[in-house]
Formats: C-alpha cells, sequence, structure tokens
C-alpha cells in the first residue's frame, strides 16, 4: 500500500506544464527568505491599508488599521493598529478616529478614504515568554497620495476637504 501511494505521487512536470527547467533554475539561485522579524522601533513614514471593523478573540470590539511602510529598507512590510471600541478605550479611540476624519461610530462601516499618508511612531514590545512584536504607539495623518486606481470623486481636494469638514467619504451631494 505504502508504494502504491509513492507510485501515484504527483511529479513536478505534472503541475508546471513542462516549465520545470526554468523553475530549477530560479530554485538555485533563489536565497531563502529570512523569517519577519518586528521593525526596530522609530518613525516610520507608512500609507493606511486599510481600516475595519473588527473583534479580538476575548470578544472585544475594535477596528483595526493596517500600515504599510513607504520608506527606507523595510518598505512593503505592514503594520497593525487596533482601536478599541469599549467604555475604558473610548477617548482613546475617539482621538485615534479622528484623525481619519471619523467622528461618529456609523462612519466606521464605511472604507477610509484611499490614499492617507502616516508618519507611524513604532515600539518594540517583549512579552513574559521573550516574544518580541512592534505597538504603534503613535500616528498622524500627514497627507494624501493620489492614487491612480482610485475613484475620481476621491481626488485629494475632495479628500483634504472631507477630512477638514470631519467626514470619511464623500462630502454630501449639494
Amino acid at each position: 500500500m505504502h508504494s502504491d501511494s509513492i507510485n501515484n505521487r504527483r511529479r513536478l512536470s505534472d503541475i508546471l506544464n513542462g516549465g520545470a527547467d526554468s523553475l530549477r533554475s530560479q530554485w538555485s539561485t533563489t536565497e531563502a527568505a529570512g523569517d519577519f522579524t518586528p521593525l526596530p522601533a522609530g518613525v516610520y513614514v507608512a500609507r493606511i491599508a486599510s481600516g475595519e471593523l473588527s473583534k479580538a478573540k476575548s470578544g472585544t470590539p475594535g477596528y483595526k488599521l493596517c500600515f504599510r511602510v513607504l520608506e527606507g529598507e523595510h518598505a512593503g512590510r505592514l503594520l497593525w493598529h487596533d482601536v478599541w471600541l469599549t467604555a475604558a478605550a473610548l477617548p482613546m479611540a475617539k482621538r485615534d478616529l479622528a484623525k481619519l476624519g471619523v467622528l461618529t461610530l456609523d462612519q466606521l462601516e464605511a472604507p477610509l478614504p484611499p490614499g492617507m499618508r502616516c508618519t507611524v511612531k513604532v515600539t518594540l514590545r517583549r512579552e513574559d515568554d521573550g516574544t518580541e512584536h512592534n505597538r504603534v504607539k503613535h500616528f498622524d495623518v500627514t497627507g494624501i497620495d493620489t492614487d491612480p486606481t482610485a475613484d475620481d470623486a476621491f481626488a485629494p481636494s475632495l479628500i483634504d476637504a472631507t477630512l477638514q469638514a470631519g467626514k470619511v467619504g464623500l462630502p454630501d451631494a449639494q
């Protein structure tokens, strides 16, 4: 039975449609990636990649922000920041969400305008077991990057006006 399963195993040529030579060449010249380690503590230029409602394993409601580092040797790396939506955390939640133009709970259900550029202060946190991970200590929205794939309705002049008016998304139609 064991020899039958070995004889029936798929071969590289079965899944690569004849491209095994190309893959073998790339394999022999490619170095293995290192494990992702936390970013060094510091201030990073990043863009908000997403913001969405979330729930911790404990059931605590929150809003999770994802930042993508734009510059330096860590460009492309991601950082996450949880904004907790509890009575105790509400003062900090309102502070952080106001930076994004979110002033009401209903706005949390709408997507954030694309292209929000930020400075993000990152610290390194060590758990009791020695595990290290990043923590976003502070962030500020510093501008809006033009996104050529974005809807024209989110042009920078409209986004800036929207943020100044304290709204997320499009200004109300007149």
